[in-house]
C-alpha cells in the first residue's frame, strides 16, 4: 500500500491529534467531581474513587489489545472501534443516577485510551516521511493536553451546569471523532500476520488489574492487608506465566524478545518515571491552589479558578511538541527525553520557592509541561527507530501502557504521602505544607531518574531515523 497523497497530512494530522485529546480527556474529566459523587450517585466516598480506578484499570487491559489488533487489521479499522465505547460510556455516565451505570460507562470510557497509540501507529503509515517527526510529537503528547484540559473544562461545566452535560459533551465529541475518522483517515496496511492471542490478553489483563489495583487501592485498604498482599503476589504469579506463555507462542499479544531490545526496554523504563513526574504535579498543584488561605500555605482559590489557572500547561505541551520534533530531528530522540527529563526537574526545582502563589504555581505547570512535551512527543520515536513495521501499534501501545503504570504509583505515592504528613483543621485532616513540599521533591528525583535512565539508551540517531521513515516504504512494496 502507498502513502497517500501528501497534500492530506494536515487533515489526518488534525484528527488524530483531536482524536487523542479526546480519548485522554476522560482522564481527568471527573476529577473536580470527586468530592460531590457521593451524594451524586448515593455511594460512599471509597466506592465513589472506582469511578476513577475503572476507566485506569479498563485502559491498561485494552491498550495493549488495540494495539495488537491494530497491526493485525489495520489501524484505521481499530480506531473506529475504539471510538464506539467511548460513546456508548459517555452517554451511560450522562444517564446515570447511581453507582453502579455509572461504574460501567467509565470502563467504557477507559477502551479509547488505545486511540492515543493507534495514532501514533497510523501515522507512520499515513504521512510522508517530512512531517512525520512533529506529527508523532503532537499526538503522543495528546494525552498529557487532553488530561490537562479536562480540569478546566470539567470546573466549567460543573459551576455554570448540571454534571450530566460533561458526559453529554464527551458523547459528541466521540461521535465527531468518529466520523472524521472515517471520512478524513485512509485505511491503513495490515502489518501482522497470524491469529490473536486470546490468552496471551487474558492473561495481561488479569496481572494488570491485580498489580494496578494493588497500587491504586493500597493506602485505601492498607499496604499489609491480605487483599493487597495477595493482589501483588496473584500480579508476580500471572505475569510470570504470561511471559512464558508469549515467548513460546508464534503470534504473541506482545513480542517480548522486540520488548527486551535494549532501546525498547529502556525507552519504556524511563517513560514509567516520566510519567510519574508528570502527574505528580497535576496531584499536587490543584489541591495548594484550592486549600484554604486560613492553611497559611493554601492559595484559596475555587474549583473554577483553579481550572483556569492550570489550562495553560495543555495547551503548553501542544505548542513545544514541534520544537521537540526540531530538536529529535537535530540531535536524535535520545537528547530530547533526556532533555525533557531535565526540564520537568528544573520546573519541580522552582516550585520550591514559587508555591506561595497562584501565578508561581502557573509558571511551575508551564515549565514542568514543557518538559513534558518535550518527553513524550520522543518516547514513541524511540520506540518506533528499534521495532518492525509489523510490531507498531502493539509496541507504542505496550510504551502507553508503561506510562499508566507510572501514574497509577505516582497516585499510590503521592496519595501516600500526603496522608501520612497532614495536619487537623477543625474536623477535616489535610496536608502540610511539609508534606507539599517532599511530594514536589518526589516529583524531581523521579525525573532526574527518569533523564538519567534515558542516558543509557543505546541508540544511534540515523538508524532511528532511517527505520521510522523508510521502513513503511519497504513494507508498502511487499
Amino acid at each position: 500500500m502507498d502513502k497517500p497523497d501528501s497534500a492530506r497530512p494536515g487533515g489526518i494530522l488534525a484528527v488524530l491529534a483531536i482524536a487523542g485529546i479526546v480519548a485522554s480527556l476522560t482522564q481527568t474529566l471527573v476529577v473536580p467531581l470527586l468530592g460531590q459523587l457521593p451524594q451524586l450517585l448515593g455511594t460512599t466516598a471509597s466506592n465513589a474513587t472506582w469511578v476513577v480506578t475503572v476507566t485506569l484499570l479498563v485502559g491498561a487491559v485494552t491498550t495493549p489489545v488495540a494495539g495488537r489488533l491494530g497491526d493485525m487489521y489495520g489501524k484505521r479499522r481499530i480506531l473506529l472501534a475504539s471510538t464506539v465505547p467511548l460513546v456508548i460510556g459517555s452517554a451511560v455516565c450522562a444517564t446515570a443516577t447511581s453507582l453502579a451505570p455509572m461504574i460501567i460507562g467509565r470502563g467504557l470510557q477507559g477502551m479509547g485510551v488505545g486511540i492515543v497509540p493507534l495514532g501514533i501507529s497510523a501515522l507512520r503509515d499515513l504521512l510522508p516521511p517530512e512531517r512525520l517527526g512533529s506529527a508523532i510529537a503532537l499526538i503522543s503528547s495528546s494525552l498529557g493536553i487532553g488530561a490537562a484540559l479536562g480540569l478546566p473544562v470539567s470546573a466549567a461545566v460543573i459551576q455554570y451546569s448540571n454534571w450530566h452535560v460533561l458526559f453529554w459533551g464527551t458523547a459528541v465529541l466521540a461521535a465527531l471523532v468518529g466520523a472524521l475518522i472515517f471520512v478524513l483517515i485512509p485505511d491503513t496496511p495490515s502489518a501482522a500476520a497470524g491469529r490473536f492471542d486470546v490468552l496471551g490478553a487474558i492473561g495481561l489483563g488479569t496481572g494488570l488489574v491485580c498489580l494496578l489495583l494493588a497500587v491504586s487501592k493500597g493506602a485505601a485498604w492498607g499496604w499489609t492487608s491480605g487483599s493487597i498482599l495477595g493482589l501483588f503476589a496473584a500480579a508476580v504469579v500471572v505475569l510470570a506465566i504470561w511471559g512464558w506463555w508469549e515467548l513460546r507462542n508464534s503470534d504473541p499479544l506482545v513480542d517480548l524478545r522486540v520488548t527486551a531490545r535494549p532501546q525498547v526496554l529502556l525507552t519504556n523504563a524511563a517513560s514509567i518515571v516520566i510519567a510519574m513526574a508528570m502527574y505528580a504535579q497535576a496531584l499536587l498543584v490543584p489541591q495548594l491552589l484550592q486549600l484554604p488561605e486560613a492553611t497559611g500555605y493554601g492559595l484559596g482559590q475555587s474549583m473554577m479558578a483553579m481550572g483556569l489557572w492550570m489550562a495553560p500547561s495543555g495547551l503548553t505541551m501542544m505548542v513545544v511538541s514541534p520544537l521537540g520534533a526540531k530538536l529529535s530531528a537535530a540531535r536524535g530522540p535520545k537528547v530530547t527525553l533526556v532533555t525533557g527529563g531535565l526540564i520537568i526537574a528544573l520546573g519541580y526545582g522552582i516550585s520550591l520557592a514559587l508555591m506561595g502563589s497562584p501565578w508561581g504555581l502557573l509558571v511551575v505547570t508551564l515549565v514542568i509541561s514543557t518538559g513534558v512535551g518535550f518527553a513524550y512527543g520522543a518516547m514513541p520515536a524511540l520506540i518506533m527507530g528499534a521495532v518492525p513495521v509489523s510490531e507498531t501499534a502493539a509496541a507504542n501501545s505496550f510504551n502507553t501502557l508503561m506510562r499508566s503504570v507510572g501514574t497509577s504509583v505516582a497516585a499510590a505515592v503521592i496519595g501516600a504521602v500526603l496522608a501520612q504528613m497532614t495536619v487537623t483543621m477543625g474536623t477535616h485532616a489535610i496536608p502540610t505544607e511539609n508534606g507539599f513540599r517532599v511530594g514536589l521533591l518526589i516529583g524531581c528525583g523521579v525525573a532526574l531518574l527518569g533523564a538519567a535512565v534515558a542516558l543509557t539508551i543505546p541508540v544511534r540517531r540515523a538508524a532511528v531515523a532511517d527505520r521510522i521513515v523508510d521502513e513503511p516504504r519497504v513494507a508498502s512494496r511487499v
